[in-house]
């Protein structure tokens, strides 16, 4: 039995859940409501406040889906719930960040300046850094799986390099750092 497919989902005050016909388990709560279509073979329970996951046997196919379809709504119910949020910090000289609503401008050392238009889902801020400090943004989102895909393809614009450390990180993150050319002594 897969420890995490076992595990019911509990549905927070204020979170429910429904059951749609093709096997579709919507959940609404304050952030939003999102929906995700669950694969036949695994059979969906609603019980009052949980959410079970049973699969049918122990085929290999069956033992992956079930810890994945259960984890993807664990993933929805906390989203509509509290939401997730990622931190990015942009370490270099001349490195900073504007938001204007779904626009997004970055200026990280190129000759030009990269635009990026967030989806609708999804929010940004830029929190006041104190002076010496590195900029910093705060992507928002119900949406856990978009949320990563956004916060991947900003970090893509100019990834971490590892002599100096400079680029677009993720908070806490700790990077692997190589030591430079050494002078070779005669």
């Amino acid at each position: 039995m897969s420890r995490i497919g076992k595990l019911p989902v509990n549905l927070p005050a204020g979170v429910t859940a429904e059951l749609l016909d093709g096997n579709v388990v919507k959940v609404k709560g304050p952030l939003g409501e999102m929906c995700q279509k669950v694969d036949s073979d695994i059979e969906v329970t609603i019980e009052g406040t949980e959410i079970k996951f049973t699969r049918p046997t122990d085929q290999p196919r069956h033992r992956s889906m079930h810890g994945l379809y259960r984890a993807l709504v664990n993933n929805m119910v906390v989203g509509v719930s509290k939401g997730f949020q990622t931190e990015q910090e942009f370490v270099g000289v001349g490195y900073r960040v504007e938001v204007a609503g779904k626009l997004v401008t970055f200026s990280v050392g190129y000759s030009h300046s990269i635009q990026l238009m967030l989806p609708a889902e999804v929010t940004a801020e830029t929190p006041q850094v104190k002076k010496g400090e590195n900029p910093k943004l705060v992507l928002k989102s119900c949406d856990k799986q978009l949320l990563g895909q956004v916060a991947a393809k900003v970090r893509s614009f100019r990834k971490p390099e590892p002599y100096k450390g400079k680029g677009i990180k993720f908070v806490g993150e700790q990077l692997r750092r190589k030591a430079g050319k050494s002078a070779s002594a005669k």
